[in-house]
């Protein structure tokens, strides 16, 4: 990987949140609207509260016979982790790596803690190379 790239290179910007307080039925139907898997979860302060993917609207909503259009957003954030938009491309390798995941939330700390982007699998393929693929395949699937 060129060591010169930072985070804020190589991540998606223009990240759309789901606000806290927002069901998960609004949450699903953003999903499908921004064709994606996985969406930020935001505070009123525009900050930075979890993460939430399809599969925890399945498995811990609907699996468990709750309905999506009263369980909140926010009550799924769980575990978070994230990168400052300055941090190296590596750095964020790193880090999705150690922790096993495939979405790396990316914020600028130096303006004001805000949401800038998001790192996933499909940033890393534009900007590894097939070496460094492998191993972040082997490092997160592979791992358990």
């Amino acid at each position: 990987m060129n060591r010169n790239l930072r985070a804020r290179d190589i991540m998606t910007g223009d990240v759309q949140c789901v606000r806290q307080d927002q069901t998960l039925l609004d949450a699903s139907r953003m999903m499908r609207d921004l064709n994606v898997g996985c969406l930020p979860i935001c505070g009123n302060d525009e900050r930075l509260q979890g993460l939430i993917t399809d599969r925890d609207i399945v498995v811990k909503c609907c699996a468990e016979g709750k309905d999506p259009a009263q369980v909140r957003a926010g009550e799924l954030g769980g575990v978070l982790h994230w990168v400052d938009s300055e941090s190296s491309a590596q750095e964020a390798v790193d880090t999705m790596e150690v922790h096993q995941i495939k979405r790396l939330p990316v914020i600028d700390v130096a303006g004001g803690h805000r949401l800038v982007g998001m790192i996933t699998e499909a940033n890393l393929a534009k900007n590894l190379s097939d070496e460094d693929i492998a191993e972040f395949a082997v490092r997160v699937y592979a791992a358990n």
